[in-house]
């Protein structure tokens, strides 16, 4: 995609975009979400920006691994967090010079390591900081443009006061997980703030785009958000688990897996389907990130994968014992050539 000083205005609205989440969206994932079921835009992990910018040679080969792409996953976002305006511009020029289409700063991750560090959430308690912030990235980012995710307040609702703060510094797009941090993801996300957030960058004549996020299904669902808040998009996060298909508009009965016999049989070709798809994503994760990320990183999804069918109990307790992908893939196919 050609880059543009911002290539948000370019999308059909509304717009439909993967969250970025640790140790789930890493290259391997993305890549694979890019076959089988694009979404509008990606988004990478997390990355540190006081990493990117300080860390010696191996932390630094390894921060940037989390930052490798390939060119199917276009437009994509990389996200960084950080409260050091001096790292987080020096961190958004790389990410520029690596091609990426826009940088996202995260301002509402609630992990305490994180917040330790004046980053994700607690830039909420910093409005003033989170301003140099996002000034700091626009410099370093140049004609990428700059967004920002964040959450409804910290120890309550605080829209009012938080997001015109944000929507002061006009950045591209702002996210908005409809929680505070204190929720965290304990309680239901509540959406008619999302609506309250539309209404408070209209009111201010603001051209920012309004994301919602939380507790979205599916894409049917994303939509009835967009019509209930007036939102500009919405982000999908945990709805990607087990679900290499989310953003596509087919159905998996419709992708040549059906069945003119039974429903069952069509059934069991889903599952088939599916399981196939994590053999495939498996050793995608060996192929990109043997040496950066331990085997076990993929063992929360195949607790996603294999769920809601019959004997998904059996097979998913001997992936766990699995320490790589020829091992899955034995068991998988032994699992499927025995009828299941």
């Amino acid at each position: 995609m050609k880059k543009t000083q911002n290539f948000w205005k370019e999308l059909k609205k509304p717009i439909f975009v993967l969250a970025p989440m640790a140790d789930v969206t890493d290259s391997a994932f993305r890549a694979l979400i890019a076959k089988y079921s694009k979404p509008d835009v990606m988004w990478t992990e997390f990355v540190s920006a006081d990493g990117l910018c300080l860390a010696p040679e191996k932390g630094k080969k390894k921060l940037l691994k989390d930052l490798e792409f390939e060119k199917k996953e276009h437009p994509i976002v990389a996200q960084i967090f950080g409260s050091k305006p001096e790292y987080i511009e020096e961190a958004s020029r790389l990410c520029a010079k690596l091609g990426f289409d826009g940088v996202d700063i995260n301002m509402g991750c609630p992990d305490k390591s994180i917040e330790k560090q004046k980053a994700g959430a607690a830039m909420m308690k910093n409005p003033e900081l989170a301003r140099e912030i996002i000034r700091a990235a626009k410099r370093g980012a140049g004609k990428i443009p700059v967004s920002v995710k964040t959450r409804i307040g910290y120890n309550k609702v605080e829209l009012e006061t938080w997001l015109p703060i944000l929507l002061e510094e006009k950045p591209a797009l702002i996210t908005v997980h409809a929680r505070t941090r204190k929720e965290m993801s304990d309680v239901p996300a509540r959406w008619e703030f999302v609506k309250r957030a539309v209404e408070i960058r209209d009111e201010g004549k603001y051209e920012t785009l309004i994301f919602g996020n939380g507790d979205v299904k599916d894409l049917d669902e994303a939509k009835e958000k967009v019509n209930q808040t007036g939102c500009d998009g919405v982000m999908l996060g945990r709805a990607i688990f087990g679900n290499p298909l989310l953003f596509t508009k087919q159905k998996e009965e419709d992708l040549g897996i059906k069945s003119h016999n039974s429903k069952l049989i069509t059934r069991n070709s889903i599952i088939r389907h599916r399981l196939m798809i994590l053999i495939e994503h498996t050793k995608l994760f060996e192929k990109k990130l043997t040496g950066f990320k331990n085997f076990a990183v993929m063992k929360k999804h195949f607790k996603a994968y294999v769920s809601d069918f019959e004997n998904a109990k059996e097979l998913r307790e001997k992936l766990m014992q699995t320490e790589n992908s020829k091992e899955v893939e034995k068991i998988i196919k032994d699992f499927i050539n025995k009828g299941n």
